[in-house]
């Protein structure tokens, strides 16, 4: 018997045990209430603890805070994922979302030993890749020994169509102008890595003296962007 049959009747032995079945619900309840509710407060822009900047991940979570768009969209992520574990039929997309977002925050509790989720993040891994096996039949035609008996997804070499795709190749051009205009031109002001780097930018500014004060503010201060940028704003009368 092949490694792919001995995992599909191992799968179908435990699928068909109620209590592993209520199981799976009470995984992906659990789940869903452990990332909505934190979810929510950082869509909210709210901080989501009362630890000291001195300590580790208080340090890394008042960062974290400070980054903008980026800890709303953590936020996001983590609301969809959770939603979707609730829905039936999203469950596997859920979990798929929800993983990498989970053993993130697990390595990171045990990297600085963080009592508040040291034990609660690993068993929510745990909980996650109980439900990745759950629906293993969804998924199982990605590996590498269960490849489906149907015809190949992929055409052989000589059975692609010769013709080029100038539309497709068009929109990957555009594409790739957009981004490289936006990271020029999308920012009026960018901290740089270094004081000298950011006051570069500073001569073409509209109002050079702002702009030194919010290097200064970054690179000497070690104010958050958001504040620097208030004060840049506040500078220029914006």
């Amino acid at each position: 018997m092949s490694l792919s049959s001995k995992l599909d009747d191992f799968h179908r032995q435990t699928t068909e045990n109620r209590w592993l079945w209520l199981f799976s619900i009470f995984c992906r309840i659990i789940l869903a209430v452990g990332f909505i509710p934190p979810g929510i407060m950082k869509i909210m822009g709210e901080r989501f603890t009362v630890l000291s900047v001195n300590h580790p991940m208080g340090n890394y979570l008042e960062a974290l805070h400070h980054t903008g768009y980026y800890y709303t969209m953590i936020g996001v992520m983590q609301v969809v994922a959770g939603v979707l574990l609730l829905i039936p039929r999203t469950v596997i997309l859920g979990a798929f979302i929800y993983f990498p977002i989970i053993l993130n925050i697990c390595i990171l509790s045990l990297a600085v030993r963080f009592e508040g989720s040291r034990i609660t993040s690993p068993l929510m891994v745990l909980a996650n890749l109980y439900l990745i096996c759950w629906y293993y039949p969804a998924w199982k035609s990605i590996l590498p020994f269960n490849r489906p008996a149907r015809q190949s997804l992929r055409a052989k070499w000589r059975e692609l169509h010769p013709q080029f795709p100038f539309k497709f190749f068009s929109g990957v051009a555009l594409a790739f102008t957009a981004v490289i205009l936006f990271a020029v031109f999308g920012n009026e002001l960018v901290p740089r890595n270094t004081l000298k780097e950011c006051r570069t930018q500073c001569d073409e500014s509209d109002n050079p003296a702002a702009c030194y004060t919010f290097c200064d503010c970054i690179h000497k201060e070690g104010q958050p962007l958001n504040k620097c940028l208030e004060t840049y704003n506040n500078a220029s009368g914006k």
